[in-house]
């Protein structure tokens, strides 16, 4: 039944395209030490330059969508040379052509994103989704469109799946049954990784559950991306907007809690600590980020562990629309591999669309008539292809100043 999901999805894709680092490494046991912790100084933000990496890409980071031990060498890569890739929420292949055309253009790699919402969007919105069946066919179908067309843009591609609450967990079924599938065809999951945020329930289940997940993933080598503190606001049905302050920020403990549950079971999770994040754009002054938490942290499990690395956790900066540029380094620097970016990618889709109708209103009031004449004709205009294509190059340009600010550029 799942292989006959997996080729109806394959069609949807087809019809549709045609209209942790060290981290990951295991680390010595745990030694007693106590000692204060204090936060590395800031560093100002650079001015724009061209990215020289410390190391070479590694070899196993090709082309293409990227899993298992690419995956993993990519994202230590990444912290070595500390850059961050966009994780960017996708609603249909014309997002998804926007985040591989950014990424051709920046020489970096992307993380392209299904949320829930999106991934039903993408089978239909007139599609019934009962038992989420509509949400998990229409990732599979925009997960087969990325495979398909990733290596003729020539960047590496991580699939992902964005926040994951408990009620949603048989979304995350359906999509690791597809994973499962796929790996016995091709070695290797659909997708590269899934993100669960348990962050409402209390740490020891959203702890438990996360390690339930860790196993079932860890034969196929995907990453598992965990939330630990809250991050706020609104995002694609996930309402956090009445989070107490406190939620909005992790201590070293927590973060020490979720490496001791999950690191015996599998190297392959991130970490989406909270330090104040909040979804959306705000007005100056009403977010306060405190990235200096995850520099305590790596301070802290560094110290618990008695390793060598200075960044013993990868870390996730969920809620990075909008975030000033010295917050978003500042947070790269603590070993932060991957932002989340949505709403401000959301606002440059639709304002090249605007734009567009804007610059031709007057040929987009009827099929014929215009000001060059009564009779001519206006198709050229308003195939729809001319606006959803205006949309892609605005979000794509966005997306390169997002990559320019997490120092993705030229990394490849």
């Amino acid at each position: 039944m799942l292989r006959s999901a997996l080729a109806a999805a394959a069609f949807v894709a087809a019809a549709d395209a045609f209209a942790p680092g060290s981290s990951f490494v295991g680390t010595p046991a745990a030694r007693s030490a106590t000692a204060q912790l204090r936060a590395a100084p800031r560093v100002a933000a650079a001015p724009k330059v061209t990215m020289a990496t410390k190391t070479s890409l590694p070899a196993s980071v090709k082309p293409g969508v990227v899993t298992g031990e690419a995956l993993k060498d990519l994202l230590q890569y990444a912290s070595d040379n500390e850059f961050a890739m966009p994780g960017v929420n996708i609603v249909g292949t014309n997002s998804i052509n926007a985040c591989m055309e950014a990424a051709a253009k920046y020489g970096g790699p992307v993380m392209v994103t299904f949320s829930k919402g999106g991934g039903q969007f993408i089978a239909g919105k007139s599609c019934d989704n009962a038992d989420d069946k509509a949400s998990i066919a229409g990732c599979i179908a925009g997960a087969l469109h990325v495979r398909a067309v990733a290596k003729l843009y020539g960047v590496p591609v991580v699939l992902h799946t964005d926040h994951c609450q408990k009620a949603w967990l048989p979304w995350i079924d359906g999509l690791m049954e597809a994973n499962e599938e796929y790996f016995k065809q091709h070695g290797e999951p659909l997708f590269s990784s899934h993100m669960l945020d348990l962050s409402e329930e209390p740490d020891e289940e959203n702890i438990a559950i996360c390690a339930k997940y860790l196993k079932r993933m860890a034969p196929m080598k995907q990453i598992l991306e965990m939330e630990i503190g809250i991050t706020g606001g609104v995002e694609d049905g996930v309402d956090n907007s009445g989070a107490a302050k406190e939620k909005l920020y992790s201590t070293p403990e927590d973060v020490y809690k979720v490496y001791e549950g999950l690191n015996p079971i599998s190297e392959m999770f991130t970490i989406a600590a909270a330090f104040g994040n909040v979804h959306g754009v705000y007005a100056p002054g009403n977010v306060c980020l405190k990235p200096e938490i995850l520099h305590n942290t790596q301070k802290y499990i560094k110290e618990k562990l008695g390793c060598e690395t200075d960044k013993p956790v990868s870390f996730v900066f969920h809620g990075g629309s909008g975030s000033s540029v010295d917050d978003i380094k500042y947070a790269i620097q603590a070993g932060t591999i991957k932002m989340n970016i949505d709403t401000d990618t959301q606002w440059a889709y639709w304002d090249g669309v605007n734009q567009y109708q804007k610059k031709n209103v007057d040929y987009l009031q009827a099929q014929i008539g215009n000001p060059e004449g009564a009779e001519k004709p206006n198709k050229k205009y308003y195939d729809p292809r001319m606006a959803l294509r205006s949309g892609e190059e605005s979000m794509a340009a966005r997306l390169v100043k997002a990559m320019e600010d997490l120092n993705c550029i030229n990394v490849l």
